[in-house]
């Protein structure tokens, strides 16, 4: 998974059909509608998270590891998430200089 959804150079777009994953599809930024219901990041600012929203995709943040392993524990419903997130993207922003406050 991408640190942050905005700078990701890649999507993984992942067919799961009665909870199996049936085909990973890896495509470059930009990306058009693909029928997506579920868009799982890392990091993802507050425009971003409305403009999906708005198309009724629901938005998991806080998610780290193996797309794979990822989508497969989304599926069992036991995929963990770090609740921080937003804050270590913040400092990591800090850091680089890049922080608007």
């Amino acid at each position: 998974m991408s640190g942050h959804f905005g700078r990701a150079r890649y999507f993984a777009l992942v067919d799961v059909e009665d909870n199996e994953i049936k085909d990973i599809e890896v495509i470059p930024v930009p990306f058009k509608e693909h029928g997506a219901e579920v868009v799982i990041v890392y990091g993802m600012g507050r425009r971003a998270m409305e403009y999906f929203n708005q198309l009724g995709i629901t938005v998991v943040t806080g998610a780290y590891g193996k797309v794979g392993d990822v989508v497969k524990a989304f599926i069992e419903q036991v995929l963990e998430v770090d609740p921080y997130w937003k804050e270590k993207i913040e400092r990591e922003k800090e850091k680089e200089g890049h922080c608007r406050h």
